[in-house]
Parts: structure tokens; sequence; C-alpha cells
């Protein structure tokens, strides 16, 4: 006489092997905290100069002119802020390279935003504007050249209007 579907009963309960699980679990754990750690490394902007930093003495010949701001989108839809400008080499020595540190500030004048970069010289114009770095083409005393600065984000706070501009480091040769 059949009573309907025999129950087919498990085999005995195994006990669980947790060694892999808990190794995993570490794992995932230390590639975690390495990457908070990287993260907030690089959000710390360790190379950026602090606002009182004093300018290179090589600096009062090489006066920044003609400086204009314009925006653009790039291919992620976000936007990138330029500051271009003019400068001179109306010291003696040839320069390659030049550190600049550019202080974005709010309506109570407060910096809001503060970085350091190299400067960079605008090579050609057309079809677009190609920048190259200052020793690509150094600047020989009575030189002049115009320049672009490049900022994928600019603080909300800022209040809009012409950033500062310090040069912080010139080499020469």
């Amino acid at each position: 006489m059949n009573t309907g579907p025999e129950l087919i009963r498990p085999a005995e309960a195994r006990e669980r092997n947790w060694k892999p699980v808990a190794i995993a679990a570490g794992v995932v754990l230390i590639v975690v905290a390495v990457l908070v750690f990287v993260t907030r490394g690089s959000h710390n902007d360790s190379n950026v100069a602090p606002v009182t930093a004093a300018a290179d003495p090589y600096a009062a010949n090489m006066p920044v002119t003609n400086v204009a701001m314009s925006e653009s989108s790039n291919l992620t839809g976000g936007k990138v802020t330029y500051v271009d400008g003019h400068i001179a080499n109306k010291g003696n020595k040839t320069v390659t390279g030049i550190t600049t540190q550019v202080l974005f500030r709010n309506f109570a004048h407060e910096v809001a935003q503060n970085e350091t970069q190299p400067m960079m010289v605008i090579r050609t114009r057309d079809p677009y504007v190609d920048t190259q770095p200052v020793a690509a083409a150094p600047l020989k005393p009575g030189d002049e050249r115009d320049f672009r600065l490049s900022f994928d984000t600019v603080t909300p706070n800022w209040d809009g209007a012409y950033p500062e501009i310090r040069i912080l480091r010139v080499q020469t040769q």
C-alpha cells in the first residue's frame, strides 16, 4: 500500500567549516581599510601650500597680467574652470618652472579653496588650446607667454571674483 511520496531525509548535518569565510571577511575588511586610508589621504591635499606660504623671491620679476576666466563642459557632464593670463620674465634668469597657488575666496573674503599647481604655458590656440609645462619652452629674460591654469572643481562657496594667483616657486637656470 502506497501512502504517498517518501520523504527524503537529508544526510546527517555536517559541521560547516567557517575558516574560509573568516579569511575572506578579513581580506575584505583590510581592502576597505586601505581604500578609506588612501582616499582620505588624497583629499587631504598634502601638496597644497598653506595660505601663509612665502612667495619665491624671483616672483617679483614675473608679473601676471591680463587674467581672464572661462568654463567648459567635460565629457562626464561636469565643468572645468580655466584661469588664463599673461606672464613676463623681467628678471635676468631663464625660468624653467613656475608653481602657483590659486586662492578662491568667499563673500566674507576668506579663502574658500586653495589650489597649488604648476603653471602651464599655452603652446597653440587652434584648433584648441594646448598647454605645456614651462620647462618645454623656458622663459628667457625678457620673454612673455600666455598661460592657463585648469580646475576640475571650484567650491560652490566661491564669490565669483577672479582668484588670487601667487607664484610660490620659480625654477631657474
